[in-house]
């Protein structure tokens, strides 16, 4: 009976350590397709127009890139565009690059200021860039196996990967695969209104539309 005691302790012992050391959900090695996520490179690059400095301010050619470039600007949803102008610069250039970028539909709020040293370069451009963000996709297809070898029944080494490449590819910006994208304002007015309207006893829902009454017909066909 000891003998059989000193067995069943040394089992459980056992079965004790294996639950300890067993590995974490998180520990835990990446599906066949996760395994693609991580070959997905998301860059920044600058995206550039250098704009040469007039006393009169912007010319006509320099007006039509700015509005080519708010136009690449709102198409890429990039973020904060920077205008960095050099020490000593026409303060009516300055603000005519502001001015001209606001009109393109680029929120003041969007654009910094800024300044730098052109290191007595009298030719030094003011520079207006915003980071657009690149996606490069893994290389799928690059070792195919015999497909026609089951061997340990594993997946093959491929899978998941096309649909990884074709899903990075669809994404329109991707910069949304670095971080979420930040919440839209909640809608004060409507929900004062529902509020008001709870607190006196009254229906909150809006009022119903007419034409999407419907009746199930009874007929018999």
């Amino acid at each position: 009976m000891r003998q059989l005691a000193s067995s069943l302790i040394v089992l459980t012992a056992l079965g004790v350590t294996a639950c300890a050391g067993a590995p974490r959900p998180a520990e835990l090695a990446l599906t066949p397709t996760e395994q693609w996520t991580g070959k997905i490179k998301v860059e920044n690059q600058p995206d550039t127009i250098l704009l040469g400095v007039h006393a009169d301010g912007l010319s006509a050619n320099q007006a039509s890139a700015v509005a080519g470039f708010v136009n690449q600007w709102m198409q890429a949803e990039g973020g904060v565009i920077t205008v960095q102008a050099p020490l000593g610069a026409s303060p009516r250039m300055v603000a005519g690059v502001q001015a001209a970028l606001a009109a393109q539909g680029a929120p003041l709020g969007s654009i910094d200021l800024a300044s730098y040293d052109a290191a007595g370069d009298l030719a030094a451009p003011i520079i207006v860039a915003f980071d657009r963000y690149t996606v490069e996709t893994p290389r799928c297809g690059a070792n195919w196996e015999n497909l026609t070898r089951t061997r340990n029944n594993e997946v093959y080494s491929n899978f998941g990967c096309a649909v990884t490449a074709n899903m990075a590819a669809q994404i329109a910006n991707p910069q949304d695969l670095l971080r979420p994208r930040p919440m839209t304002p909640a809608d004060a007015q409507r929900r004062a209104t529902v509020l008001d309207r709870y607190r006196k006893g009254q229906t909150t829902s809006s009022a119903r539309d007419d034409q999407a009454v419907g009746t199930v017909s009874r007929a018999i066909n």
